[in-house]
Formats: structure tokens, C-alpha cells, sequence
């Protein structure tokens, strides 16, 4: 039996299309009704309803008058509706106020925000309502705030799950709904260890989800922690299936000669730096070994990412194939090609360009070389991976300012070394290219090996190669001469202060970035501040400011960048457009005007524009006073580490890891079932990863029992997709 008629049996087993059914299947769900669920859920299948758990739960007490009701505590107080009015706050907030008496005494209920016509038809004067929530007393009075309400009972239980709703949607509603979603699951077998069940005490799945969405009492913790698991577990075994098509996929041997490197390194004049030396040992072994090299080189701003990047592309051209590096901006790449051009060219080494200005013969004749192999390196930004550029050989892909690009742009470019050779040798292949078709076609479907850069591993990058799905080379070492950059706060109430210190490091011959923020949702607003600021200062430094921003004609902001590297101007008004390819290492002072609007990895980058020379550096990040605590210890992070993979991990904990095997690189949380306490959903994870490991290991092609059950979790979960590996094991 093949892996697929295995699955194929394991899912006919378990009958799970009602789980996949829309929410409007369900009995009493109308479609207004399901439109609200799906917008609350996240989805809308019935599944979704199901994954859909309560924030908390109610516990409350029947009480016959308010006297009864016990402080900081949800009671269930019956009473009578004797008028309603709609009033506003002092702060002018609306809100229904609705009188009552309870037990003989003055009860005072206030909806914030309510509608008076509708609480009119929910409450009408007269009527007697049960209210759920928190007594408070006050002036010879008793009140309530936006409390439940019901005719009867049976509306307002004692223990009652509290789910995530929108507006429009009911407790009441979503928890008939949820009793019929309920009743559709089926049976399934257990996927998880038996050993690890009696040790947590675990309860079955099924079981599991019944206690936590319809409790008869409030769920043990264990009760959580199962469901959390199982999809925690879910999230490990595809990402081990999928890391394990990496590895089996060829790749293929680049032994090198050496003789290049050795020409660039004489060309460079600087022997490599300890950790350089290290790091290029560890890119050398992948290229060398017949399996695809996936790797990730971290090291800050001037620690000698590229130059590492371009050893390891010679070793690629060495081996008679080609190598790629990929830019997020052009100037970015002109830098590189800069770079590239004095070290590789005394060699013999075709580089070319390859962006959007590259137009005309010249993109025709730069194509052409890529398809013949003539052309041995190529630099670019997007435009590599467009379709119509195809490459002879590409055996290395080198992706710099990797946060920059989307996963899929990322495997578009290294998927470009699986074209098929003998394809792409048809276009510009001559009699004098000696490598033959029979040996193009040899290489089959193999992707280039794959070399990513950062100075600081996002968040989605630091989940991957937490578990080994990239490996990490680090350079540790700086320059000789590097100080460190003094980070420092400051309220945006202290601008004026700000600006007079800027001029004081301008009069010692300082250069300043002042950097605005540029968040694409409001990207026109933050041009104008930008043009703005550079107003403002132009006043206070005429002469002496230039403006480097997107809507800039790309000739207008390379020259205002030219001016500012070649001192003509000492302040360059920016955005984010410097955040890379921008080296001046006279520059020593940077403001961050709003930090608290960018990323870390962005902030991180953002700085190490400044600090790139002998001389002390200073950034001033200025931020709203209003910052909230998490916003507020982002910055604080930024102040006190200069370590990018103490930043990405401090931005991993604080925004969350995305999703490792779809698109998403940051957002919390990737869970639906996840433990809301960070520390031990962590450890339910790293548990997982290591369960998933052990199963392949015993079982690589998920044909046991615990195998085939596991094909289940995964289907439930939406990883289908991983087992299409498991052809392969």
C-alpha cells in the first residue's frame, strides 16, 4: 500500500466532512447569523466554530437583592425594568441608563455606547429581566455596568463560557450554535504518545474539546493544555515533513578551485576577520555536499556579510556554474555591484547588473549572457526572478536584506537553478560551451542552494531556524576601530532639546540623519512629514539639509544621498528608503522621529547606518509619551543590546513568529488552541518538535497507527499539504 492510499484510508475512517461544512449547515445558523460567526471565528466552516475557545468563563450566583451580592463577583440579579433614558458622561461618552428595583431597592443599570431604541424592545419598561454581572453600591443606590440579560434561567447559567464575539452576536447565540457543532464531531483515533497521555492525564480530543466549549464545570488546566498540544504537535510534524523534503532534495557538489577567491582576497587587501574565516568553513561544507544548502549569515552592519557572500559565489562560478544576489532596492544592488566589480573583475569574472533600469540592448544583452552563461554573477533586485529571465546554470542564490522580500520571492529566485539546462542553453549556448546538454539535463530538478543575509533575523526567520529549517552562520566580530552606537530615549515633548544638540554636533562637523516614519497604510501622510521636517530644519540649518524620500524621482534622492556622503549637506532628511545601501561612514548621528511605529529589526537596521566609522555614534530614538508598556519596552530593548539575534528574539516574544510554513513573517499568535501564557506554549512547542521527531523516526512513512492518526491531526489542522512529502520517506 502507497503512502497515498494510506492517507486516503485513514480519513475515510474518520468522517470529517461536517467539520468542513459552512456555519450556515448548522441548525437555527440563518445566513445573517453566519456571517457574524465567520466574522467572530475567523472562518467559515464549522471547524472554525469548534477552534473557536472561550477567552474565560463566567462564574456567577443567583442572588434575590443586590445586598447579597458578594464584591468583585458576577451574581445573577432578577429585577424590574421602571424606565430608560440616554444620557452622556462628563466626558460627553453616550450611554442608556435603565432603572429598576431589585428586591425593594434602587438598582441603577448603565449600557455605555447603548442604543436607546434598541434596549427599548430588549427592556421595555414594566418587564422583569435577569441581569449577570458585578453589583457595585453607590448613593443610596445599586449599579450595574453593561451587564447580561435574559427572560429567564436558562438564559444566564451559573457557568457560562465567555467566547470572543463581534457586534451583533450573542453569548446565547454562539452557544447554540456551538452545541450543534458539537454534536457533528466524530470519533478520532489518538495521535498522541500513550505514555505522554497518562503522564498529563490528558483527555481524549473529542473529549477535550466538549470540557473546554460546554462545561458542566469550570475545565482543569490540563483540559487546555491537551488541545494546545495537539495543534502545537500539528504545526511540528509538517514543518519535520517539509524540512525533510529539504534535506532529501539533491542538490549538488561545488568543490571550487580557490583560484578566484584567492584573486578577490588580494584584490579586498584585509585578510578575513575569525569569525568570517568561520562562517565561510560552514558555507564551504554545505556547497560541497551533494544536498541543498538552506543558510542563514547574521552578522551587524560592517561585520562583513559581503564579502563572505561573494567568496562563496566565486566557489559557485569556480565550479563552472553561476551565482545570483539579490537586493530589495537598486541602490542596494549598485552598491553590491560595486563591491562585486572590484573584487571579481581583476579575475576575469563577468558581473552584470540587473534591475529596473536596466532597459533596451542592455537588458537583452545581460539575459542573453545569463541564458549562455557568459554572464557569471548576476546582481539585481525583483526583476531576477520575472519571467524571461532564465539562467544557464544557477547554483547559488544569495538573498541580502532578506526581511525585505516575501517568501515566495525568495523561492521564485532559487527556483530559477531548476529550469532545466538544457532549456536555458538553447537561447545563448554556443560550439564553445563546453558544458554539454547531457550533462545539464543531469542536474534535474534541483533548486540553487540558497545563502540569505540579515543584520537581524525577523521573526519568521528566527521560528525556522529555531527548529533547524535554516542553518545559522553568525559573525560575531566587527572592524577593528568599531565603537559601539549610544542609543538614548526621548519623548517627542523634547524635540526643541533634540535639535539644539543636533546643532551642537553639527558645529563640531557632525553629519545627521533625521529620519520620518514611512508606514505604508498612510504612506502620503508621512511623505508630508518628511517634506515637513526638512522645512522646519532647512529654517534652522539653511543649506546645510538635504530630503531623500519613495516619492522622490530615484535621480533627485541618489543626488540629495551623494550630497549628504560627500558633505556638501550635513542633515539628510529621510525615510526609511536609507534603512539599506547607504554607506557613509561620516555619519555619526541619527534620529528616529515616532521609533515606536517601526519594527526592531527595521530600528536595528535603521541604525547601523550610523557607526560605520572610528568616530562615536550616537541615535536618538524619539517616541510618544503616550507609548503604551509593550510599545515602550521594544525601545528599551533597542537602547540596551546592539545584538541583532537579541533583538530578533526579543521581536519573536513580542510580536510572534508568523507562520512557518505559509506567508505571514510576524503576528501573534500563529495558534488557534494556543496556551495564552507565551512561556508555556514555548515549552508545549519545543515538546512537540521533539514528539514529531521521534515519530519520523520510528515511523517515516506515517503508516502505524499512531502514523495514520496522525495524518488525521494534520488533516484537521490544515497541514495536508506536508504529507505530499511522505512520498518521498
Amino acid at each position: 500500500m502507497n503512502a497515498e492510499e494510506i492517507a486516503g484510508e485513514a480519513e475515510n475512517a474518520v468522517p470529517m466532512a461536517a467539520l468542513w461544512a459552512p456555519l450556515a449547515s448548522l441548525p437555527g445558523v440563518g445566513p445573517q447569523i453566519a456571517k457574524r460567526l465567520a466574522e467572530a471565528v475567523g472562518g467559515d466552516r464549522v471547524l472554525d466554530l469548534l477552534f473557536h475557545l472561550p477567552e474565560r468563563y463566567a462564574l456567577r450566583v443567583r442572588v434575590a437583592s443586590p445586598e447579597e451580592a458578594p464584591p468583585e463577583t458576577e451574581v445573577i440579579l432578577p429585577a424590574l425594568v421602571t424606565g430608560l433614558r440616554s444620557l452622556r458622561s462628563k466626558t460627553g461618552r453616550p450611554f442608556v441608563e435603565v432603572r429598576a428595583e431589585a428586591a425593594a431597592r434602587r438598582l441603577v443599570v448603565r449600557f455605555i455606547n447603548g442604543r436607546l431604541d434598541w434596549l427599548g424592545k430588549l427592556l421595555p419598561e414594566g418587564s422583569e429581566r435577569l441581569f449577570a454581572g458585578k453589583v457595585k453600591a453607590e448613593a443610596g443606590a445599586f449599579s450595574m455596568i453593561n451587564p447580561l440579560t435574559a427572560t429567564g434561567p436558562e438564559g444566564l447559567p451559573e457557568l457560562e463560557p465567555v467566547w470572543p464575539l463581534v457586534q451583533g452576536l450573542r453569548l446565547a447565540t454562539v452557544a447554540r450554535a456551538m452545541a450543534q457543532a458539537l454534536d457533528r464531531l466524530p470519533g478520532f483515533p489518538e495521535w498522541q504518545d500513550a505514555a505522554l497521555l497518562r503522564r498529563e492525564a490528558w483527555p481524549g480530543f473529542t473529549a477535550a474539546l466538549r470540557l473546554v466549549q460546554q462545561p458542566a464545570e469550570p475545565p482543569p488546566p490540563g483540559v487546555r493544555a491537551r488541545l494546545a498540544y495537539d495543534e502545537a504537535l500539528a504545526g511540528q510534524l509538517a514543518l519535520a515533513l517539509v524540512r525533510r523534503r529539504v534535506r532529501l532534495r539533491p542538490g549538488r557538489a561545488l568543490p571550487g578551485t580557490g583560484l578566484l577567491r584567492a584573486q578577490a582576497l588580494a584584490a579586498f587587501g584585509h585578510p578575513l576577520t575569525g569569525s568570517q574565516a568561520h562562517a565561510l568553513a560552514e558555507i564551504d561544507a554545505d556547497l560541497a555536499a551533494p544536498h541543498r544548502m538552506l543558510r542563514l549569515l547574521q552578522g551587524d552592519v560592517g561585520s562583513g556579510k559581503t564579502l563572505v557572500a561573494v567568496l562563496a559565489m566565486l566557489r559557485a562560478v569556480e565550479s563552472g556554474a553561476q551565482a545570483a544576489l539579490m537586493a530589495p532596492t537598486e541602490l542596494l544592488a549598485r552598491q553590491h555591484l560595486r563591491t562585486l566589480a572590484r573584487l571579481c573583475l581583476p579575475a576575469g569574472v563577468r558581473v552584470e547588473l540587473l534591475a529596473g533600469s536596466v532597459k533596451g540592448a542592455q537588458r537583452r544583452r545581460v539575459l542573453e549572457g545569463l541564458a549562455s552563461g557568459a554572464v557569471q554573477i548576476i546582481v539585481g533586485t525583483h526583476a531576477l526572478f520575472q519571467e524571461g529571465v532564465e539562467f544557464r546554470d544557477l547554483a547559488l542564490a544569495v538573498i541580502d536584506e532578506q526581511h525585505r522580500f516575501g517568501v515566495a520571492q525568495r523561492l521564485l529566485l532559487a527556483g530559477k537553478g531548476a529550469q532545466g539546462g538544457a532549456e536555458g542553453g538553447g537561447q545563448g549556448g554556443t560550439e564553445g560551451d563546453h558544458r554539454g546538454g547531457a550533462e545539464r539535463e543531469d542536474r534535474g530538478d534541483r533548486p540553487a542552494d540558497m545563502l540569505v543575509m540579515t543584520a537581524t533575523p525577523i521573526p519568521r526567520t528566527l521560528l525556522l531556524t529555531q527548529w533547524g529549517e535554516m542553518a545559522v552562520s553568525r559573525l560575531t566580530e566587527k572592524p577593528a576601530g568599531r565603537q559601539p552606537i549610544v542609543t538614548t530615549l526621548h519623548g517627542l515633548r523634547s524635540l526643541p532639546e533634540v535639535v539644539a544638540g543636533i546643532a551642537r554636533a553639527m558645529e563640531r562637523g557632525a553629519r545627521v540623519y533625521w529620519v520620518c516614519p514611512h508606514v505604508a497604510e498612510s504612506e502620503l501622510v508621512d511623505m508630508a512629514a518628511a517634506e515637513v521636517r526638512f522645512a522646519e530644519l532647512s529654517e534652522r540649518f539653511p543649506g546645510q539639509v538635504g530630503l531623500a524620500h519613495g516619492r522622490l524621482d530615484p535621480e533627485v534622492r541618489e543626488a540629495a544621498i551623494r550630497d549628504f556622503a560627500a558633505g556638501r549637506t550635513r542633515l539628510l532628511v529621510a525615510t526609511t528608503v536609507i534603512e539599506v545601501g547607504v554607506d557613509v561612514p561620516e555619519a555619526t548621528v541619527m534620529v528616529v522621529e515616532h521609533a515606536d511605529r517601526f519594527g526592531l529589526a527595521q530600528l536595528h537596521q535603521l541604525r547601523g547606518r550610523v557607526g560605520r566609522g572610528s568616530a562615536a555614534s550616537y541615535c536618538m530614538l524619539l517616541y510618544d509619551e503616550a507609548l503604551g508598556l509593550a510599545s515602550r519596552e521594544r525601545l528599551l530593548i533597542l537602547r540596551d543590546t546592539e545584538d541583532g539575534f537579541v533583538i530578533a528574539d526579543a521581536d519573536f516574544r513580542l510580536r510572534g513568529g508568523g507562520e512557518a510554513l505559509g506567508t505571514r513573517q510576524s503576528g501573534s499568535p500563529v495558534f488557534r488552541l494556543g496556551l495564552p501564557e507565551a512561556e508555556a506554549q514555548a515549552g508545549l512547542v519545543t515538546m512537540a518538535n521533539r514528539d514529531a521527531a521521534l515519530l519520523l523516526e520510528k515511523d517515516p512513512a506515517l503508516a502505524g497507527p499512531r502514523g495514520q492518526a496522525a495524518r488525521v491531526l494534520l488533516r484537521l489542522f490544515g497541514r495536508e499539504a506536508a504529507m505530499e512529502t511522505l512520498g518521498a520517506g
